[in-house]
């Protein structure tokens, strides 16, 4: 995965970890909310990787209606330049998403950031994990990363039986 991709290093996200950084995230943007009269009209989560993200926070700030935009910037595991909406934030969009709150699981190059951005410019865009160069576009976060590091989210791992350390050394009975 890492090879051909620009990434040297791998960051594993367990499913712990990721609701703990969803809570701290929902403390912080408790606190940004008070320049909105103390609550979001509404949370936009970016599809795919921000549905687990939104739904966490949008509990934690008892903010019931969650809007959905559907981007797409891979075409298999290469990452192209070109953001393709599939699906707009309607409602959020009417009033440029002012009062909303964008989700989204990381921002690395700002690619899906900007083109989100350009539609709702007033929301308030907050990420779990930023990189350098996608850091800029974000509002609010809670962890950075090197732009070199492949995040695992927890929906990207399944639970394999791992080798004996004696035998990835070649040794063994």
């Amino acid at each position: 995965m890492t090879e051909g991709h620009g990434y040297t290093k791998f960051f594993p996200v367990s499913w712990e970890e990721l609701h703990r950084h969803c809570k701290a995230l929902a403390w912080r943007l408790l606190d940004a909310a008070e320049s909105n009269g103390g609550h979001y009209k509404g949370v936009v989560a970016i599809t795919r990787g921000g549905l687990v993200p939104a739904a966490i926070v949008a509990r934690e700030l008892e903010v019931r209606v969650i809007e959905t935009i559907s981007c797409s910037t891979y075409d298999g595991l290469n990452r192209t330049d070109r953001v393709d909406i599939l699906k707009p934030a309607t409602a959020a969009m009417a009033d440029q998403g002012e009062g909303w709150l964008i989700v989204d699981d990381l921002v690395d190059t700002g690619v899906t950031a900007k083109a989100v951005r350009a539609l709702l410019p007033k929301a308030h865009f907050a990420t779990i994990y930023a990189k350098p160069n996608g850091r800029p576009l974000v509002d609010t976060f809670i962890t950075e990363v090197s732009q070199d590091t492949w995040i695992l989210f927890p929906w990207d791992q399944e639970a394999v039986m791992s080798k004996p350390i004696v035998e990835l050394r070649g040794g063994g009975r």
